[in-house]
């Protein structure tokens, strides 16, 4: 009798204080909801490629110091008291208000729960609203949707969702891989963006799992033309594997912690000391050896030859083991069939069982950095008369990073031949149109900002048909080497569409000086080509298509240049389209002419009127 009433006792008393609770907290949500009483802070989310913010993610707080301060405490109180809808509009209201008010440039991303966009009591239209009354545009907003609660109605979300493009807003996914429907919502909602869940980012670097799991998404992230951000980084090791996997936004405590004044540059100094590799072309990333690098836990080198043994016996698919120091640098490599050979041996583990396995390593393995192209480790390879079965060891600044087959390099190398072969133009091999193609879009896909130009050779016809085809091929072997020239210390991309026509991307604002400078090179170099009459008239008579003669200048360069927007332009048939567009005006002089197109976007649309006229 005693023991029940001192239960009932204990639990009156919590249900009492559980009621207390829970009513301080509804007037503590209530008083934030009436006084708007929400402080929104902003995390920078960074282009390390192309070295700009892209935007920022807004951050809801409650009152300092207040159990609802934390944003868990705060959405979760909300939803008991079915009050999330009131919350999440006045922290996006508050979020557009300050974003404006701070003069941020780039996309301003909003965190929205799918239930409360499915909640038929939300006010439908009330982001369009509040964007137009603080005057921000619906494009410069994205849309998260996060991931990590279960949507019963995946029909009316994806309608929901729709509806939100329709405004202009763009759609992002938030913490991928954390929740409920992962890969069906991905190729459902057909997101702009894909924000990879930080449990995926951290010790990535240190995880073979987590490091296949982001290659898998940035290969279906190139399939479907989305952007993938990795949030959560707050350590170095993981920025650079993230950089090298391809991974071109970034957002964490390493690079800046969420603030009301965050900044507004991208050398900001929570950036100073790390450093970033400039984006190469998409069509040559794959042919670096960081990219073969399979993982496998070194030895020390003190390590007893014993223990390596049971190292090799535990896990048959083992061959080579790298040998580190202290400092994680590799010293030697250990091979399994010398170890075994050894072993067998009259008396071999009387004498090397407690030996370290710096006495039967290989002390001068081929080592290489991440960074290394394929072509370079392929020369190493048969300079040195590698055996095919043995394994090379691959660093991350001095540190030891992995080891790659032999063999799977070589077959690595042959494929990627074959691959540029097939999409590279025979006469200059360099990349064709597939490439090109894969060029803009990757550019396009990650909104790295790029100029194009399209170069093209004028009053050739005559010449190849005066001088010959052996010349004609001359020229344009000429054309494509000063280009290549040209553009070798800027980050660039150098393709041959095919005949006399090259496109060159940009990534910096380099593009006029150096499509000058080819213009200059190409017309002092090309009159090797010509003899010294037609050089000394600055050209020649030839017929024309319709047999009348003409007199046909030297060969000069028409180069249209454009700077695509990237709002405006969604693929790379566009941009090639305003390249395009620009190189026909260039066309119009009859010497060399570079032209800068001011249009950004594709050329309206034209509508056929009933009185036969047109209008745009």
């Amino acid at each position: 009798m005693k023991l029940s009433y001192t239960l009932d006792t204990l639990a009156a008393s919590l249900f009492k204080y559980w009621s207390v609770k829970v009513n301080y907290q509804l007037a503590i949500l209530e008083d934030i909801l009436q006084n708007s009483a929400i402080t929104t802070l902003f995390q920078p989310i960074f282009d390390i490629s192309g070295q700009q913010i892209l935007g920022y993610e807004a951050l809801s707080r409650g009152p300092k110091s207040c159990v609802l301060e934390m944003p868990s405490a705060l959405f979760s109180t909300a939803v008991y008291f079915e009050k999330i809808s009131e919350l999440e509009l006045l922290c996006r209201s508050k979020a557009i208000e300050n974003f404006v008010n701070l003069k941020l440039q780039g996309k301003l991303f909003l965190n929205v729960s799918p239930k409360t966009l499915l909640d038929p009591c939300h006010p439908k239209g009330e982001t369009l609203h509040l964007v137009e009354h603080f005057g921000l545009a619906a494009n410069r907003v994205v849309i998260e949707v996060t991931e990590q609660e279960k949507v019963d109605d995946g029909f009316l979300l994806l309608k929901t969702i729709g509806h939100y493009r329709k405004l202009g807003f763009s759609i992002a996914i938030d913490d991928l891989g954390a929740g409920y429907s992962g890969l069906k919502q991905w190729s459902e909602l057909c997101p702009d963006y894909v924000k990879i869940d930080r449990y995926f980012i951290d010790h990535c670097d240190e995880s073979v799992v987590k490091k296949e799991f982001l290659k898998s998404i940035i290969e279906l992230a190139k399939v479907t033309n989305t952007a993938v951000i990795a949030e959560g980084i707050e350590r170095v090791e993981e920025l650079s594997l993230l950089e090298g996997l391809g991974i071109m936004h970034a957002q964490g405590f390493l690079l800046e912690r969420p603030s009301q004044s965050p900044s507004t540059q991208f050398n900001s100094k929570q950036l100073q000391g790390l450093s970033f590799t400039p984006p190469s072309n998409q069509f040559d990333q794959s042919l670096v050896i960081g990219r073969l690098a399979v993982e496998h836990v070194p030895i020390d080198w003190q390590t007893r030859c014993k223990d390596a043994h049971n190292i090799f016996e535990k896990n048959k698919s083992i061959i080579s083991l790298a040998v580190v120091n202290e400092e994680n640098a590799p010293i030697g490599l250990l091979h399994k069939d010398q170890l075994t050979e050894v072993f067998a041996a009259p008396y071999g583990h009387a004498l090397y069982d407690k030996r370290p396995v710096t006495a039967l390593m290989h002390k001068q393995p081929l080592v290489v950095d991440e960074n290394q192209p394929l072509d370079t480790v392929s020369q190493q390879i048969t300079e040195n008369d590698f055996d095919i079965r043995r394994h090379i060891i691959i660093t991350r600044a001095g540190r030891y990073l992995g080891l790659a087959p032999l063999r799977d390099i070589l077959k690595h190398i042959t494929a990627e031949k074959i691959r540029h072969a097939q999409h590279a133009n025979p006469l200059t091999m360099l990349p064709g149109n597939v490439a090109i193609n894969e060029a803009i879009e990757s550019r396009l896909r990650v909104k790295n900002g790029f100029s194009l130009a399209y170069i093209d050779l004028n009053h050739f016809k005559q010449f190849n048909d005066l001088y010959g085809y052996a010349s004609g091929d001359s020229v344009i072997k000429l054309l494509a080497d000063v280009t290549v020239q040209a553009c070798k210390d800027v980050p660039s991309f150098v393709g041959h569409i095919g005949g006399d026509d090259f496109m060159v991307v940009f990534d910096n604002d380099q593009a006029v000086a150096v499509c000058n400078t080819i213009i200059s090179n190409f017309e002092l170099q090309s009159r090797a080509f010509f003899t010294p009459e037609h050089i000394a008239s600055g050209g020649y008579w030839a017929s024309n298509r319709e047999g009348e003669k003409q007199f046909v200048p030297l060969l000069t360069l028409s180069i249209g240049v454009v700077e695509p927007d990237l709002d405006q332009c969604i693929n790379s048939h566009q941009v090639a389209a305003l390249a395009t567009d620009a190189k026909k005006e260039a066309k119009r002089y009859r010497h060399s002419y570079l032209f800068v197109c001011n249009r950004r976007g594709p050329a309206p649309a034209v509508v056929r009127l009933s009185s036969d006229k047109q209008a745009v």
